[in-house]
């Protein structure tokens, strides 16, 4: 079966090598897209960014998956410039019929206009739109495209979106390829400044689901960046190794992973998974290796057949009793990692960024394929299916027990009369949007926030030490905590399967800790809480954390505050500065010096002689300021500092939580020896 399958793929492989300007396909004009950009790449800041990467790499990464390309390179230059080359076929030169112009132009300039629209080019790609280089070429004050084409090597170069002259032979050249150098245009993205780490970890993931093609980078912005700052992919296992990789910090319950792989009408599944001592799922679905992070077709057939699978096996093997009820999705996901890729000749996704598969072939096509091949798996893999099942029964029984202390504590709350928690210090305002609640450490700092803010729109809720660490408890012991579930009613949206954002109280939840080590275990404590059970509200942009100073600089009756060491010294500096321009100004220099070295000195060791005279105040507890100095400092809307919690990386998100909260000491001791220098303002 293996070698007819892969006679049938060199055969359509072979059948689209005559690619030529007759597969280019021309749908519409490309002005709309300098106009509404955010249409095209989903905004105009970090992840619209470098969404233009992704774009061109997609392109490559469509002629590695036609079998056309083994290698991608991605270079990341000075002056916001980044170079993504291929040795596939290369982009067709020759005239295009409809157009009058060379295909490489046609495709570069003109939107909706490429091999993927018809013909037999690609059987399956990513850039489903074929707007791909069109639009990072709208967008692009400068761009350079290269191909090489039997021994000749063409080239184009554009200025936001328009060609400065026609395409030209310009030399020769090897094997062929292309190559896009573009420059983001400063017109459209007011910030350009592309995260290396971002890149390597999109590009890792790429490795993964394009088994056997090597994709390189390289970022050169850096002066030293000569022989570092290299990397390169290439995995044989692909997304067996994927799942691997997302399982290397935490206790996995069965060794091998299970990994399936069948074309089911035309659609070309490849699932990989693995279960895990841990209580949360990390599902990942792929669509011509464009990862859909809100699911879709592929991800709901896979959970249907899941459940079924491991619902039957639990009843045949008696680990659900007959007056049971059956598993749900809940429980067969918890502690789950898997990969879902599909590979489809037309794919259907919701929007431009390509965030949800709408296929509904690819819902039946992976149902019906995990479903035989999982219960083979666990026919012939008693041990693992044994695991497994051990974990589901086990994660069924926690969520019925939380459920029951769930329902307890939201009917207490409503039949006691008290919704809300008595030291909860609540607004006036019954507003959510102008509403915000200060969660703050300790009663000392509750008395003086409590003092310090504007009843009308300000709550306070004091927490009383630590709180528990939800990413090593179930439900039912979360919500025995009493200090959580001050925090649930305070909020009134409920929790888990009943949270409902529309519900809550407050559109700012204000995380406010003490500037040390306790605190900053606590603001992480709440982070964990958050980013499990309250999600929505992150995304939402509801989340802040704030930031009280670090410093209060004083020389008399003038005072400053300073909220980072870096800022201390600025301040101390020009307060320096100042003191000299007055003494100048009075001519009584020598004088004013003598007298302040007998006044306040720093209580901070260190400062040196140069700033006599100067009290620095530490804060280490936000009780140690009074209600004056914590409203004009923390909580005064005009003046204070909020840092807002957002999820760029869900993935790499769950990763940290993973190894900061997890039960794993050897990897979060690993994430310390490594981190430990770039910590700041660090109490011991």
């Amino acid at each position: 079966m293996a070698k007819k399958e892969s006679k049938e793929k060199k055969s359509e492989a072979s059948s689209s090598s005559d690619y030529g300007a007759k597969d280019i396909f021309v749908l519409e004009g490309l002005e709309p897209v300098r106009k509404r950009p955010g249409m095209y790449i989903g905004s105009t800041g970090p992840d619209g960014l470098h969404h233009l990467i992704w774009e061109i790499v997609d392109n490559s990464i469509d002629e590695a998956m036609a079998g056309h390309a083994k290698n991608i390179e991605i270079v990341l230059l000075p002056k916001n410039q980044v170079r993504v080359s291929d040795d596939g076929r290369g982009i067709p030169v020759d005239i295009h019929k409809q157009t009058k112009k060379s295909a490489l132009e046609t495709i570069m300039t003109t939107l909706h206009a490429g091999g993927k629209f018809g013909g037999e080019a690609y059987k399956v790609s990513g850039g489903l739109h074929g707007v791909g280089a069109s639009v990072v070429n709208a967008l692009s004050v400068y761009m350079r495209a290269e191909v090489c084409k039997e021994g000749s090597l063409y080239a184009q170069e554009y200025e936001r979106g328009k060609p400065k002259a026609d395409v030209k032979k310009v030399g020769k050249c090897g094997a062929n390829g292309t190559t896009i150098l573009f420059e983001p245009d400063p017109q459209i993205f007011s910030e350009i400044e592309f995260n290396e780490k971002r890149v390597l970890d999109k590009l890792r993931q790429q490795a993964y689901l394009t088994r056997g093609v090597r994709i390189s980078f390289h970022d050169q912005r850096k002066s030293d960046a000569a022989n570092e700052h290299k990397y390169a992919f290439y995995f044989e296992g692909g997304i067996k190794s994927f799942v691997k990789h997302l399982n290397r910090d935490i206790t996995v319950i069965h060794d091998t992973v299970f990994y399936a792989e069948k074309t089911v009408n035309d659609i070309q599944i490849e699932i990989a998974l693995q279960y895990a001592d841990d209580l949360q799922a990390r599902e990942m679905g792929f669509a011509n290796n464009i990862h859909t992070p809100e699911g879709g077709m592929h991800i709901t057939g896979f959970r249907t057949a899941l459940t079924r699978v491991l619902n039957d096996y639990s009843r045949k093997n008696s680990y659900l009793k007959q007056d049971e009820e059956n598993l749900i999705g809940e429980d067969v996901r918890e502690g789950l990692t898997v990969v879902v890729s599909v590979k489809l000749r037309e794919t259907q996704f919701e929007g431009q960024t390509k965030s949800k598969l709408g296929n509904p072939e690819a819902r039946t096509a992976v149902e019906s394929c995990f479903a035989e091949l999982f219960s083979s798996y666990l026919e012939e893999n008693p041990a693992d299916a044994r695991a497994i099942a051990g974990k589901v029964i086990l994660a069924s029984k926690a969520r019925k027990a939380a459920k029951a202390a769930k329902d307890t504590i939201l009917r207490k709350g409503i039949l006691e009369g008290m919704t809300l928690p008595g030291k909860l210090a609540d607004c006036q305002s019954k507003s959510a949007e102008e509403s915000e609640i200060f969660i703050v450490e300790g009663d000392s700092a509750g008395g003086s926030a409590k003092g310090a803010r504007d009843r009308r729109t300000q709550a306070i809720l004091p927490l009383r030490g630590k709180i528990l660490n939800v990413e090593r408890a179930r439900l039912d012991k979360m919500l025995a905590s009493k200090e959580i579930k001050s925090l649930v009613i305070a909020l009134g949206a409920a929790i888990a399967e009943e949270f409902s954002l529309e519900k809550i109280r407050y559109h700012k939840i204000v995380i406010m800790t003490d500037a040390d080590v306790d605190g900053a275990h606590i603001r992480t404590l709440l982070l964990t809480l958050f980013y499990r059970y309250y999600r929505p509200v992150v995304e939402a942009g509801y989340l802040y954390i704030a930031q009280p100073p670090l410093y209060k600089i004083s020389r008399g009756r003038e005072f400053r505050y300073a909220y980072s060491d870096a800022q201390k010294e600025i301040i101390l500096k020009e307060m320096q500065e100042k003191r000299e321009a007055q003494n100048v100004k009075h001519k009584t220099q020598e004088e004013d010096m003598d007298t302040e070295s007998k006044g306040e000195q720093s209580g901070e060791s260190g400062i040196g002689e140069t700033y006599k005279g100067f009290n620095i105040q530490r804060y280490k507890g936000l009780g140690e300021m009074n209600p004056d100095q914590l409203w004009e400092t923390t909580m005064d809307p005009a003046q204070r500092l909020l840092l807002r919690v957002s999820i760029r990386d869900a993935a790499e998100a769950d990763h940290i939580f993973d190894i900061l909260m997890g039960d794993e000491v050897a990897p979060r001791k690993s994430f310390i020896q490594t981190h430990a220098k770039a910590v700041k303002n660090l109490d011991i």
